[in-house]
């Protein structure tokens, strides 16, 4: 039923503006959604002024509310999907925002050019599982492709001040993204928070993170941060702080 109603919305109100309208939708409602209780923590964690990279900004959810979190800070949307990014820019527009700046281009390990796809399943264009066509990634494959620019974290000529905090969502790639941004991260140590899935990649950036940069890798449990232990904790969502 959920996918008909999908479908249905994208048909009548053209994809453009169904984005928009499900993005200003979510802005509205999302304080109220137990589900997204883990970024309602990270946001708290942040001060007026902090400078924060919203790596993967989709159709602006996020990025909005990091926006009205830190109205002295600066926002770094950065979205490489040219449908996705062309929602994010009217949320700005319409909310009048001066401290985000957006950014057109995937991130990834090494600079160059990325193919990414927004899958379709039963004939709803899936914007929020937009993600890199990699061999690791094997899910989700079907849709609509588009080939981006993609650069290093590390060689962002626009991101000038020190990195207070990065929300990062790019489906199963955020390994290669850490590894594009190691002296970044070495130099600002800002707090991470990002949804990683149980697998290789998860895996090589608990090493990365950890064993080699120094985070330590935390879950919220019952309102506060504790150390992940796999045995007892199925989060998909971490705090690398």
């Amino acid at each position: 039923m959920k996918k008909l109603l999908q479908s249905a919305l994208q048909r009548l109100l053209g994809f453009p503006r169904y984005l928009f309208v499900f993005s200003l939708f979510k802005i509205w409602t999302l304080r109220w959604d137990r589900r997204e209780g883990d970024f309602h923590h990270f946001l708290a964690q942040l001060s007026p002024d902090a400078r924060v990279l919203d790596i993967g900004a989709n159709i602006g959810i996020m990025t909005a509310l990091l926006a009205k979190r830190c109205p002295q800070g600066m926002v770094h949307a950065i979205e490489p999907i040219p449908d996705n990014y062309a929602a994010l820019q009217r949320i700005v527009k319409y909310f009048k925002f001066t401290n985000v700046q957006l950014h057109r281009f995937a991130l990834g390990a090494e600079k160059g050019e990325l193919k990414m796809v927004m899958p379709e399943v039963q004939n709803v264009r899936m914007q929020g599982l937009s993600h890199a066509v990699h061999e690791t990634i094997t899910e989700y494959n079907e849709g609509q492709f588009y080939t981006v620019p993609q650069h290093r974290l590390d060689d962002l000529g626009a991101v000038t001040e020190a990195v207070s905090a990065i929300k990062i969502d790019v489906e199963n790639f955020e390994y290669f993204v850490f590894a594009g941004g190691k002296e970044m991260l070495k130099r600002d140590r800002p707090l991470v928070y990002c949804e990683l899935w149980a697998n290789e990649n998860r895996d090589k950036c608990f090493h990365l993170l950890r064993d080699e940069l120094g985070y330590a890798i935390k879950v919220l449990q019952d309102g506060s941060l504790t150390d992940f232990d796999p045995k007892i904790h199925p989060q998909q969502n971490f705090f690398f702080v």
